[in-house]
């Protein structure tokens, strides 16, 4: 006979409900290993924020979450003491000391360019921004930085976070995190505004920085395939005279692009993107080197605009900013904000993420006698389609974990030397 979760046992699984909440804290939300002079904020029923939690250990903080039973908790930093006793401190004492850097992508800020979704909705064919703006952070965050220890999370509905838990990240103060976030913020600018990118110091033939030309040579391919090929950005007047805004204001291209497309309304965005790239060529072959590098640069400028990060600077400028936790559950879609891969990023769909109700079901199917592996009882969660997400976290907290023991064990042996 089937094993039925105590008391949970429910048609729609809503996760509103505290009884399904309950479940999955108790049986399926991954252990780990906390700071006891952390911070994690609880979002409670009726809106009900409390902040300033911390815990002596894992357990400590796995019955607080189950006699709160929250909808949704977040993560804060280390402080220079326990945040729980702030109102017994001196004035000035809680400071934030490490934090991972973080980075969050929202697709709610891709709305003016995607054609598939808006607001709140998001499918595979938009997440091909989010898929864009994953691989080339990632590669500029590894490869110009030096990280090596990031974590992209599904943030359950619209977006993706990154937690990089280098010891080098940790670190870093305000200040050093607004300077990196600033360098890596291209895109700014409200909806309203048509130019977003100005990258080049105000001088409209200036060379990218060397690490934005390494991006974009990552993004070309990624413009074609997803705002080309399969939103098809520039198919309508109102897109591609966004399009013709941010070039160069010419009668020999622009107006003339201008007038021809206007004459041919069925055209593609990769057959108009093509008549731009024709017509910039014909500049180079008839000696207006000078126009034909203002376009140049003005058509990377479009790559970046469409298809870089649309990052949140504010998330990721303070050390005592407060981000969601991997592996809670959105309230409103009831999906787990689960790991994704970046190297497989292209091929993630958030429309398969488990949902809290399909994991409490699965767990409706374990067997009386739970199967052993590797000698030991199995863990609820690898009974479900969360296991592949926590192998994934795990692995993660290792590498972590290793790289902190061989410093911890460099610094003794630096220690111990005689000179």
């Amino acid at each position: 006979m089937p094993v039925a979760v105590k008391d949970e046992v429910m048609m729609d699984y809503d996760p509103s409900s505290p009884q399904v909440m309950n479940a999955f804290y108790r049986r399926l939300f991954p252990p780990a290993k906390l700071f006891t002079h952390r911070e994690f904020a609880f979002t409670l029923a009726g809106d009900i924020y409390i902040r300033y939690n911390s815990f002596h250990s894992a357990d400590d903080f796995k019955k607080e979450v189950l006699r709160l039973n929250p909808s949704r908790f977040e993560i804060g930093p280390q402080y220079s003491a326990r945040p729980r006793d702030r109102k017994t401190l001196a004035t000035g004492a809680l400071q934030p000391q490490r934090r991972e850097l973080v980075f969050d992508i929202d697709m709610t800020d891709y709305d003016e360019i995607r054609t598939c979704c808006s607001d709140k909705k998001i499918c595979r064919r938009c997440w091909g921004y989010i898929a864009a703006a994953v691989k080339v952070l990632d590669h500029t965050l590894r490869e110009t930085f030096g990280f090596r220890h990031l974590l992209w999370v599904y943030s359950g509905r619209r977006g993706i976070h990154c937690w990089i838990s280098d010891a080098a990240a940790l670190d870093l103060n305000d200040d050093q995190r607004k300077s990196l976030v600033t360098f890596l913020e291209v895109v700014k600018g409200s909806s309203q505004q048509a130019k977003k990118v100005n990258v080049r110091g105000g001088r409209d033939d200036a060379e990218l920085h060397p690490v934005l030309k390494e991006s974009l040579d990552v993004l070309k391919p990624e413009f074609v395939r997803v705002c080309l090929r399969d939103q098809d950005c520039f198919k309508t007047e109102r897109q591609w005279e966004a399009l013709l805004s941010l070039l160069p204001q010419d009668r020999e291209v622009s107006s003339a692009l201008r007038s021809q497309w206007q004459s041919q309304p069925d055209l593609s965005s990769e057959e108009r993107w093509l008549d731009l790239v024709s017509a910039v060529g014909e500049l180079k072959k008839n000696g207006k080197t000078a126009l034909f590098h203002k376009y140049e640069k003005a058509m990377e400028d479009v790559i970046l605009q469409y298809t870089y990060p649309r990052i949140d600077a504010e998330v990721s400028k303070h050390r005592n900013h407060l981000l969601k936790s991997p592996f809670v559950v959105h309230p409103g879609t009831g999906r787990v904000c689960v790991p994704v891969n970046p190297a497989l990023a292209e091929e993630f769909d958030p429309e398969t993420v488990p949902t809290v109700g399909e994991l409490l079901h699965e767990l409706n199917g374990i067997p009386a006698e739970s199967e052993e592996t590797k000698g030991r009882k199995m863990e609820d969660y690898e009974h479900t389609a969360l296991k592949p997400y926590v192998d994934m976290f795990v692995k993660h907290v290792a590498a972590v974990l290793r790289d902190a023991r061989m410093s911890r064990k460099s610094v003794i042996k630096e220690e111990n030397t005689d000179f």
